[in-house]
């Protein structure tokens, strides 16, 4: 080993022992002690870490509350360091306000930030006693490393200025990555979840969006409602190559996970619904991991307010024809 070589082995090993030391010394939370709503888990199986991100606003230069995003560390889903703040919304952005639902997507080599920021423009609203119809829109942001920082392609969202859209994900089919993303009740009066291609790199559209199903099509959806919600998708293939969306709405009991099937196999359906919820507890907005060890996962918030929200991660099994939620494995 030449000086040069050993130098650099000297290097990585201190900052391995700083790393360790560091991760080590900060502060750490039960996962029930974290309150987070739509929280997103990536594994990084290269340094052993679990990454959770949620919303994490921040104050501006001028007093107005900028939206962010924080990330949590963990090695075993169940003690958590952190926050730390990893996004904030560029203040010359379209819109600078809260941001909604994060979820950070590993593509080519990189990690992209979809964020659904919201704003303080009200538009008409649809139905007296609604909340307040404000536009909002997802954007997708990008970095080298999990823990950012997550910078902008533009200053404008990827989903259309008309649209009140929100919780896109990332899905790659064929080579083409897509967008899938909700077009939300408030302007629909009965939410759709939509489908956009975006350009190679993820810097901007590469197509109109195509709607891909309506919340009322859900077998569980209760009848006779004034609105219909569609929320927190997350697109999955099963073993045995069916394509399967978990998607979150209203059912008789409350905020629930259900599950919607492309018949052919392609992201451009069409989709059909599984006729029972996934999870109906009062618990949604999933997405789904593997752990270090392979076993397969969800994360949702419940429950779905009163400030109580909190991650709670269960075990799946693919049965290869849908999902089954069976033992929650960090209480």
């Amino acid at each position: 080993m030449n000086m040069r070589t050993g130098l650099i082995v000297l290097i990585s090993l201190l900052l391995t022992v700083f790393t360790e030391y560091a991760y080590g010394q900060s502060q750490q939370h039960k996962i029930s002690d974290i309150y987070i709503r739509d929280p997103f888990i990536v594994p990084d199986a290269r340094q052993g870490i679990y990454y959770m991100y949620g919303s994490s606003s921040q104050p501006g230069r001028d007093g107005r509350t900028i939206g962010g995003v924080a990330v949590y560390k963990s090695r075993d889903l169940k003690t958590w360091e952190g926050p730390q703040q990893v996004f904030t919304v560029p203040e010359e952005n379209w819109i600078t306000g809260a941001v909604w639902a994060p979820e950070v997507h590993v593509y080519n080599g990189k990690y992209y930030l979809f964020a659904t920021l919201n704003s303080d423009i009200e538009w008409k609203k649809k139905q007296e006693n609604w909340p307040a119809f404000t536009f909002r829109g997802t954007q997708i942001f990008y970095a080298d490393v999990p823990e950012g920082p997550f910078l902008p392609f533009d200053h404008v969202p990827h989903t259309p200025m008309d649209y009140m859209a929100l919780d896109g994900t990332l899905w790659v089919e064929e080579g083409t990555p897509y967008m899938v993303f909700c077009h939300e009740w408030v302007q629909t009066v009965d939410g759709t979840m939509d489908v956009m291609a975006l350009k190679s790199d993820l810097s901007a559209p590469a197509g109109k969006p195509a709607s891909l199903f309506c919340a009322s099509s859900a077998p569980w959806a209760p009848e006779g409602r004034k609105s219909y919600v569609t929320d927190g998708c997350f697109v999955y293939r099963t073993q045995s190559g069916k394509l399967l969306m978990i998607w979150s709405g209203f059912s008789q009991k409350g905020y629930a996970v259900g599950i919607a099937e492309s018949v052919t196999g392609k992201i451009t359906g069409p989709w059909k619904q599984h006729p029972e919820p996934l999870f109906d507890q009062d618990g949604g907005h999933g997405m789904i991991f593997k752990t270090f060890e392979g076993k397969l996962c969800i994360v949702f918030h419940q429950p779905n307010g009163g400030g109580a929200e909190r991650a709670h991660i269960f075990e799946l099994e693919d049965t290869g024809h849908s999902l089954l939620v069976k033992q929650e494995i960090t209480r």
